[in-house]
C-alpha cells in the first residue's frame, strides 16, 4: 500500500483538474450566452452561477463577465480555476517521482500560462479562447495520465478524484434544474437547455441519442442514467466502484464499511432507479451528492487518516 499522503496529493490532484474543467466550461457557457443580453441569457448565467455557490453572492453588484473573471482569476476563491491549478500543481509537485513527466509537463505549463502577468489582458482579448485552451490542456493531462502512468494504485487515485469531484460537480448542475428548489421555467427556453447540456460537454452526445429533440426529462435522463456517457452521474459511479473495489483489497482494515460499499450501493441504486421517481423533488440529486460526501469521508478514514494500529503488524 502506498504512502498516506502520496494517496492523498494524487487523489487530490483528480479532484482540482476536474473542478477546474468544470468551471472553465460553465464560465464559456457564461460567456457565450451573455452575447444575446435577453432574458434567456440572464437565466443561463443565473443557472451557472446557482450550480457553483449563490448567484447574488457571487454577482455582488458586477456584471456576468466580472463575475466570469473572478470565477477565473479570484485567488482569494477557494474554488476558482486559477486556484484549482495551483493546489493540483503543489499536490503533484509534492509527488513528482509518483507521476510521469508529460502530465507533470502538462500540468506545470498550464499553470504557468494561467498565472503569467499578463493572462488577464489575454483573457480580457479573448475570453473564450482562453478557457477552450485551458479546457484543451486538461484534457491533455488526463490523456498524459490514462497514456503514460502504470495503472496501478496511483493512477487509480487520481482517477478516483477525477471522477468523485465529477459526480458531485454534475449533481448540483442538475439539483439547480431540477432540485426541490429549482424553478421549474428555468428550462423552458431552447438557449438554457442546450446550455446546460454544454455545461456537461453533453450537447453532442445528446443529440446522437435523442436527435434533436432536446427535452428536460430527457436532459436529465441523459446526465443522470446513461451508462456510456463518459460524465453522466452514473457513468462516474461506476468507475468509483471500479477504482474503490481495486484500491481495498490493498488495504486491511476491518470493522467498518468501506467506501466501495458505499460507492457499490450508489451506483446500484443509479442502475435501478425509476426515471419516473427521479422528477420532481429531485430526492435521487440529494441522495448523490450526499452519498458522494460519505464516499470521500470512507475514502479518508481508509486511506488516509486511518489509526497507525491499524497498519501496523500484530
Amino acid at each position: 500500500m502506498m504512502l498516506a499522503r502520496v494517496a492523498d496529493s494524487l487523489y487530490w490532484i483528480g479532484r482540482y483538474i476536474e473542478r477546474a474543467e468544470h468551471l472553465s466550461r460553465l464560465s464559456d457557457v457564461m460567456l457565450t450566452a451573455t452575447l444575446d443580453q435577453n432574458e434567456a441569457a440572464v437565466a443561463v448565467a443565473q443557472l451557472a452561477l446557482a450550480a457553483v455557490g449563490d448567484p447574488q453572492e457571487r454577482l455582488r453588484g458586477r456584471t456576468p463577465i466580472d463575475a466570469v473573471h473572478a470565477m477565473v482569476f479570484d485567488r482569494e476563491d477557494f474554488g476558482s480555476v486559477v486556484t484549482s491549478l495551483a493546489r493540483a500543481r503543489e499536490n503533484a509537485r509534492q509527488v513528482r517521482d509518483q507521476i510521469t513527466t508529460e502530465t507533470w509537463e502538462r500540468l506545470n505549463l498550464l499553470y504557468l500560462r494561467a498565472t503569467a502577468p499578463e493572462a488577464e489582458m489575454t483573457f480580457d482579448k479573448a475570453s473564450s479562447a482562453f478557457l477552450h485552451e485551458i479546457i484543451a490542456d486538461l484534457h491533455l493531462f488526463k490523456g498524459a495520465a490514462d497514456a503514460t502512468m502504470s495503472h496501478g494504485q496511483g493512477w487509480r487515485f487520481l482517477m478516483l478524484g477525477v471522477y468523485l469531484e465529477r459526480a458531485q460537480l454534475i449533481a448540483r448542475l442538475l439539483e439547480v434544474c431540477f432540485g426541490e428548489r429549482a424553478d421549474p421555467a428555468s428550462l423552458d427556453d431552447h438557449l438554457a437547455q442546450m446550455s446546460v447540456l454544454r455545461m456537461a460537454c453533453a450537447l453532442e452526445p445528446y443529440l446522437r441519442v435523442y436527435t434533436s429533440e432536446i427535452q428536460p426529462r430527457f436532459l436529465l435522463e441523459f446526465l443522470l442514467f446513461d451508462e456510456e456517457f463518459p460524465r453522466s452521474i452514473r457513468f462516474s459511479t461506476t468507475c468509483i466502484e471500479e477504482h474503490l473495489t481495486s484500491l481495498t483489497r490493498h488495504a486491511e482494515y476491518a470493522g467498518r464499511a468501506g467506501p466501495e460499499r458505499l460507492a457499490g450501493r450508489l451506483s446500484a441504486r443509479l442502475q435501478f432507479a425509476d426515471m419516473d421517481e427521479s422528477l420532481g423533488a429531485g430526492a435521487i440529486l440529494g441522495a448523490v451528492v450526499a452519498e458522494c460526501s460519505r464516499i470521500h469521508h470512507a475514502i479518508y478514514e481508509t486511506f488516509v487518516t486511518y489509526p497507525l494500529e491499524m497498519r501496523l503488524p500484530a
